[in-house]
């Protein structure tokens, strides 16, 4: 990897991370439920801006390939890991990968779920 890719990345990720923060921050004041609205509002944000930011790069070239990095990979993936899981999926979908597409939902859902289940158990267990 190249020096100059690494900072575009670490400077949006960190930027993804910090408003991720903020947003949370912000939505626990005016939010007091236990549904985790500040992340699910981010991920819908972090995907839409994901999606936008592809359809530019795709259809209409305005941004480069370091400006691609940085929002997709830095500053989405910082934002919300989500994001990238989407990214994966619409990659897998638009190349044709239909069935491997749904697996990876299905499969990214239910172990991921029951792997944070059982860093738990395995946590409260040391």
């Amino acid at each position: 990897m190249y020096l100059k890719e690494i900072v575009v990345v670490f400077i949006g990720g960190g930027l993804g991370s910090l408003m991720r923060f903020g947003f949370a921050r912000w939505v626990a004041l005016l939010y007091d439920r236990p549904f985790p609205l500040a992340t699910f509002l981010v991920n819908i944000v972090a995907c839409f801006v994901l999606g936008f930011i592809i359809g530019l790069v795709d259809f209409k070239q305005w941004l480069s390939p370091i400006a691609k990095l940085f929002w997709i990979v830095g500053f989405c993936g910082g934002f919300s890991t989500f994001s990238a899981f989407s990214n994966e999926v619409f990659s897998l979908f638009r190349q044709g990968y239909y069935m491997d597409s749904l697996l990876y939902i299905l499969l990214s859902i239910l172990v991921c779920v029951t792997a944070t289940f059982g860093g738990l158990i395995f946590a409260e267990k040391i």
